[in-house]
């Protein structure tokens, strides 16, 4: 029962950063109904003990994932790399909730089969280069999305501070934000499980409602999928039925 009330959420991160970030996380989780577990390279990771998987920000995703060309600048964690990678498949063929955040994004797209542009400024330079975790940025909402109904708004400011971005869509997947350049900011499935990432970091937008819904909307589907209602379908009415109708 306490499972089903407060779902377990897995929580990935850095091994340089983890540290700081994951407390983060998991206040948001906390606020939302859910509990954090923090997962990583060298630490215990088994789908089959949570209800959902947060994929965090961090390191760069190598290129050998996707068939693109290194970055000389890029920050790698190849082991890292392959445990997310590992988990994002997993979680997409058997039905768990997932969040990708910044580089969890990224590796959602590449689970899913997609690529990614390694140095993203450089193929949009209409887009403006933020390094800040303050709301800077604008990004544009599709208004037939998962995000847009959770968001409950057509239009977000969020931070930033990625260099890599989507390029080729996964297969299942949409675009559901961009900025003013153009330029991906944030993806979905579009069947079965619930599948959100986000090019900004939400977990340090905790003061906007817009921003907690996510963590909500992830919270509420993962407690549907805790108590065996594992289809999109039976997702999604729990989802609106947790956040209300998006009208």
């Amino acid at each position: 029962m306490g499972r089903a009330t407060r779902p377990r959420i897995a929580v990935t991160t850095s091994a340089r950063s983890g540290w700081r970030i994951f407390p983060l996380v998991a206040l948001n989780l906390w606020l939302t109904g859910g509990r954090g577990e923090r997962w990583g390279t060298g630490r215990p990771a088994d789908l089959d003990k949570v209800d959902g998987l947060i994929i965090g920000g961090g390191d760069d995703i190598s290129p050998v994932l996707y068939g693109g060309e290194l970055v000389a600048e890029a920050r790698l964690d190849p082991a890292r790399d392959r445990l997310e990678r590992r988990l994002a498949e997993a979680a997409l063929a058997r039905g768990i909730p997932v969040l990708g955040i910044c580089r969890g994004a990224q590796m959602l797209n590449v689970a899913a089969g997609g690529t990614l542009m390694g140095d993203a400024f450089a193929r949009h330079p209409d887009s403006r280069r933020y390094r800040t975790i303050l709301p800077r940025r604008a990004v544009r909402l599709r208004p037939d999305t998962w995000l847009a109904a959770i968001a409950r708004k057509n239009c977000l400011k969020v931070n930033a501070l990625h260099s890599q971005a989507v390029d080729r869509l996964g297969k299942g997947m949409r675009v559901s934000a961009r900025d003013g350049g153009g330029m991906v900011q944030a993806i979905e499935r579009v069947t079965d499980p619930m599948a959100i990432g986000v090019q900004w970091h939400p977990e340090h937008l905790f003061y906007r409602r817009a921003q907690r819904r996510i963590f909500a909307a992830l919270v509420a589907a993962a407690r549907a999928h805790a108590e065996g209602r594992r289809s999109g379908e039976d997702q999604a009415r729990a989802v609106v039925g947790a956040l209300g109708s998006p009208g």
